[in-house]
């Protein structure tokens, strides 16, 4: 594919709901553009852009992806996201680098959840949109139904710049509103053929176009006048004022058709790469230096290097690809780049443009542009690559935090190392998941935004890295600590011929100010010598680890050396240390311990629609609301629950929100836990504790 000028690209992000069409209208795009040979479908698994083994088998794309082209005198990245809700990560790499998102949206189900999230997030970035209505070759399609829900929903700024020509229920062509012609769709090749505008749509035509030219006339005053005079607009002037209203967001024009028929998709492209922003409309791109002096980076092939890597790829083949978009000079392959963040040179090979999987090779990418490279050591996604001498950091994706946790477990004893080895891997594809060893519940947990995206990685264990795991509700770590104040005996004592061992303590046990375990002593009369109170105090901190209920760590704990004896001969550290163990396990048992739950701290973020439902909810859980703030279009819930009851709070939210809602979560503390919920807890704990030692 030959270099084309930062005038001459178009970026383009295709949004939506799961199922709305958005590979099948790459696919066709690209088979229109003779960059594919033949369509594919999803559900055959032969797409250009779910060529991930995950995607193919499960049959919706997971990951985000990009295919160039050339169409007519421009190039196109086509830049395909999930519509599932878990991986919402894909869906901000893919906004972060496109000049224009297309929102696909099925006729038969009208506006969708999915592009609600995708126009709320398009809109926190300034992202021109458009709309295409698809599934148009489908029963129970209805343009005017989804045209009329986008409206209701998203703004009188929703206009159709297309509007479809049905016969017998069936779409046979397309009306332009801006040029007001007609088209008739040939059966067989899909081709356009003029035709005169159906007496039934002419008014709808007309006041169309009047709104259009309302709009653009607004956009200049010297539109406003030549408006107001009653003189038309030139093509020129209707294509530089719509450009500008689409620009700004007064305009979200809808194009109509059917991705799997191929029905609408060339009029729907040349129209937008003739009304969407190139990336010479936004001329500079916000950054930093490694100082942390803001400062705009230029669109200009020939200034020093600035690209901003957006997508990982970890393919076990051929290792990492990389894939960038330049905001400033030129990439050259076969070239040494300066990774800011990492502090480190970057050695470039060959370059490539990506259709899907396929690597197009390529000697350089320009401004404007958006490229891969494979086998970088350093460099992770949200990194920037630049020229050394002068180093800047583009602006980073935000992603967002991990909220429902799982432990994974291998299926065969003894490869947790290669479970955490695989999943360290797979982080440079997807940044939007945590994994840590937790010591204290002896589990391997891993974090993310969903139950299906987890599974997903667990495939990719099996299929990238051939290990076996299953996915099981995480073990809460507990806490013990004591109630009352008492006051017991330790003496250890163990005659074994020769020197025997002696150590005996009296300790004053009572809860505690700090989290931890404080220690004094108050010994009269040198009854336990100085040189032994250290190892008392050490016999304590190990004891503590396990507490006398369930075996979860005690917090809270006061212990007080108060009196004891020694033997000149016997005595030893270990002795007394070990006495300072019995004292522990003969006090706590008679002071009154209790179970201590971790409390969360959870924001939920849901329309208003939804209040009572999450509220209730959140009650049967236990939980405690602590107050509801208005968030824009959205009411926040602040509210405190036990950690154990949100183990699957992400699934249950979607389904009470539709999709809608979500949620941060961080803990907040520990509370005594209910006798009814510390009784369980503790049969359990014995339970797991039997069968370890089996």
């Amino acid at each position: 594919m030959k270099n084309y000028p930062a005038a001459k690209i178009r970026n383009l992000v295709l949004l939506g709901h799961g199922g709305s069409g958005k590979t099948a209208f790459a696919e066709a795009v690209l088979f229109n553009a003779k960059a594919i040979d033949r369509m594919g479908k999803s559900t055959d698994g032969n797409t250009v852009m779910d060529f991930d083994s995950e995607e193919i088998r499960r049959k919706i794309s997971l990951n985000t992806s990009v295919a160039a082209c050339a169409w007519r005198d421009y190039k196109v990245n086509l830049i395909d996201t999930p519509g599932d809700f878990d991986f919402l990560g894909e869906l901000m790499m893919g906004l972060r680098v496109a000049d224009a998102g297309l929102i696909l949206i099925s006729a038969k189900d009208g506006a969708s959840v999915g592009a609600e999230k995708a126009i709320r997030h398009s809109r926190k970035l300034k992202l021109p949109l458009f709309y295409f209505i698809s599934r148009m070759d489908e029963a129970n399609a209805n343009f005017d139904k989804a045209l009329e829900s986008l409206q209701e929903t998203f703004g009188n700024q929703v206009v159709p710049f297309a509007l479809p020509i049905v016969s017998e229920g069936k779409m046979t062509g397309i009306v332009d509103v801006v040029e007001g012609k007609a088209y008739a769709m040939d059966g067989k090749t899909n081709a356009l053929k003029p035709i005169d505008i159906p007496t039934a749509l002419q008014d709808s035509v007309s006041a169309l176009q009047e709104s259009l030219h309302e709009t653009v006339a607004e956009t200049s005053e010297a539109l406003l006048e030549k408006f107001f005079s009653g003189e038309p607009f030139t093509a020129e002037e209707m294509t530089t004022g719509l450009r500008a209203a689409v620009a700004d967001g007064s305009i979200n024009p809808v194009f109509v058709g059917s991705g799997t028929m191929n029905w609408g998709i060339g009029f729907a492209m040349d129209h937008i790469c003739r009304y969407m922003p190139a990336p010479t409309d936004v001329a500079t791109a916000k950054a930093t230096s490694p100082d942390g002096a803001a400062l705009d980076v230029d669109l200009d092939p020939d200034a020093p290097l600035a690209a901003f890597v957006f997508k990982t790829i970890a393919d076990p083949f051929v290792g990492r690809i990389s894939m960038f978009r330049v905001y400033s000079g030129t990439f050259k392959a076969n070239s040494s780049v300066y990774n800011p963040i990492k502090e480190k040179d970057e050695r470039i090979g060959a370059l490539f443009t990506m259709v899907g999987k396929k690597q197009l090779p390529t000697d350089q990418v320009a401004a404007g542009d958006i490229g891969a490279v494979t086998k970088l050591l350093l460099t992770t996604t949200n990194d920037t690559l630049c020229d050394r001498s002068q180093p800047v950091i583009l602006k980073q994706i935000k992603f967002p935090f991990p909220c429902l946790s799982l432990a994974i477990l291998p299926v065969v004893k003894g490869e947790e190392d290669k479970i955490m080895s695989g999943l360290n891997k797979l982080k440079d594809e997807d940044p939007v998941f945590e994994v840590v060893n937790d010591a204290e519940t002896r589990q391997m947990v891993i974090s993310g935004l969903g139950e299906q995206q987890l599974d997903v990685l667990r495939s990719k264990l099996k299929a990238k890295f051939n290990v076996d795991a299953t996915l099981e509700e995480p073990r809460v770590a507990y806490r013990e600590t004591i109630r009352k104040k008492v006051r017991v005996q330790g003496r250890h004592k163990k005659q074994t011929g020769g020197h025997g061992q002696y150590g005996d303590v009296w300790i004053e046990f009572e809860p505690g100010e700090e989290e931890g375990l404080t220690f004094e002593e108050k010994i009269f009369g040198g009854s336990v010598p100085k040189s032994y109170h250290p190892a008392v105090e050490k016999g304590l901190q190990e004891a503590i680890q396990k507490g006398v209920l369930a075996g979860y760590p005690v917090v809270n704990l006061k212990a007080t050396l108060v009196d004891g004896s020694y033997h000149d001969v016997d005595s030893s550290e270990i002795a007394f240390k070990l006495a300072a163990r019995l004292a522990y396990r003969s006090g706590l048992p008679q002071a009154a311990p209790v179970l201590l739950e971790p409390i969360s701290s959870i924001e939920v973020h849901i329309p208003e629609a939804f209040l009572g439902d999450v509220m209730g909810d959140m009650n049967r859980r236990r939980g405690r609301i602590m107050g509801i703030n208005p968030d824009g279009d959205e009411q926040v819930v602040l509210a405190e629950a036990p950690t154990s009851e949100l183990a699957k709070y992400a699934t249950d939210l979607k389904s009470m929100t539709q999709g809608r809602g979500w949620y941060t979560i961080a803990f907040a503390r520990y509370e005594q836990a209910p006798q009814q919920i510390a009784d369980k807890v503790i049969a359990d704990a014995k339970q797991r504790m039997e069968e370890d030692e089996d």
